[in-house]
């Protein structure tokens, strides 16, 4: 029934998301109408419509959905691993040491924020690559008791997430009062850098991983009958989940490089899938890509809409909608 069903859903998630996107495209403090806006994509456009739409929403727009799709598939990820319906690279910490890592870099190696252009946006991924790698292990070795404890992970996570959190602020304040404004904006979430140079940077290796972990979908789906089980099937239980774990901790770094700490997406977006598709991997990773790419779209569009000109960070529109669905489910938790 759900293989019925797939064609279904994936093609009602992306008319959706064409909608949303071309809606953004449209609206702004520069409104373009919808017949401009066609003609500026297909180079009909003036000189002002042409630098609107590819110097400033294009860029943003496209990192928006790349990040939402790669918060949605990294949650998918740890949800599948620990078997927690809570975990999510927000609530484990990873976004946060990723962040870390983003703010020791700019702080020693960047004479501020607005000042990261050039070769050093290829140098700040690694960074947040490195933090996020260094958060995770962190996690894992401090949970680990004769194996992982989904409620143990869950509470090391937050612990994580509360001491990098302290660390950010010492460094925050050593900042410039400008500097330190932006830290912690892009820190709420924030696409702070819509620039092509960033899209080619992050977009490019973020793809490519979500493409490789719908090929793992079905180790995933191995490793949730338990360990017993998939080592009986054959399955090399503890390479698999290192390596689902990589690719997690890698997309989750690689999307707060681009997009700041933005929370919850990672934990909503594999919910909602399973609840349109089901859980098998296979069909639940694309959905919930697709969900979590118009959900942050849509949160941008109307985090730079809603009280214009001035912007709500996209992070703090996607927290104000899922942490009633955050409550829910731990209140619906055992």
């Amino acid at each position: 029934m759900n293989q019925k069903r797939l064609p279904i859903v994936l093609g009602a998630l992306t008319i959706l998301l064409v909608t949303v996107f071309i809606l953004s495209l449209n609206m702004g403090v520069v409104k373009i109408a919808p017949l401009d806006v066609l003609r500026t994509l297909f180079g009909q456009g003036t000189e002002k419509q042409n630098l609107v739409l590819f110097d400033f929403r294009l860029p943003g727009m496209i990192i928006a959905l790349v990040i939402g799709a790669g918060l949605g598939v990294s949650g998918a990820i740890l949800q599948g691993v620990a078997q927690n319906d809570l975990a999510d690279p927000g609530i484990l910490g990873i976004n946060t040491g990723a962040g870390f890592a983003v703010i020791l870099y700019i702080f020693f190696f960047q004479e501020s924020m607005a000042r990261v252009t050039g070769f050093g946006l290829y140098i700040l991924p690694v960074f947040a690559l490195l933090g996020a790698f260094v958060a995770a292990i962190l996690v894992y070795v401090l949970a680990w008791k004769k194996g992982v404890n989904p409620v143990r992970l869950i509470l090391v996570g937050i612990g994580i997430n509360a001491g990098f959190s302290a660390a950010l602020i010492i460094f925050q304040v050593k900042m410039n009062p400008q500097d330190f404004n932006q830290a912690l904006v892009w820190l709420a979430g924030d696409i702070w850098m819509s620039n092509w140079n960033l899209v080619f940077a992050v977009v490019p290796i973020i793809i490519l991983m979500i493409l490789y972990t719908i090929y793992k979908s079905s180790t995933l789906n191995i490793l949730n009958l338990g360990d017993q089980m998939s080592i009986g099937l054959g399955a090399a239980v503890e390479k698999e989940r290192r390596t689902l774990l990589l690719l997690a901790v890698g997309l989750a770094g690689l999307c707060v490089a681009a997009g700041g700490g933005i929370a919850f997406l990672g934990l909503v977006a594999p919910h909602i899938a399973r609840r349109l598709i089901g859980p098998r991997h296979e069909q639940m990773l694309p959905v919930a890509a697709l969900t979590g790419a118009l959900f942050l779209l849509a949160a941008d569009t109307i985090g730079k809409n809603i009280i214009a000109p001035a912007e709500i960070p996209v992070g703090i529109v996607v927290s104000i909608v899922s942490t009633p669905y955050f409550i829910y489910l731990l209140m619906k938790t055992q």
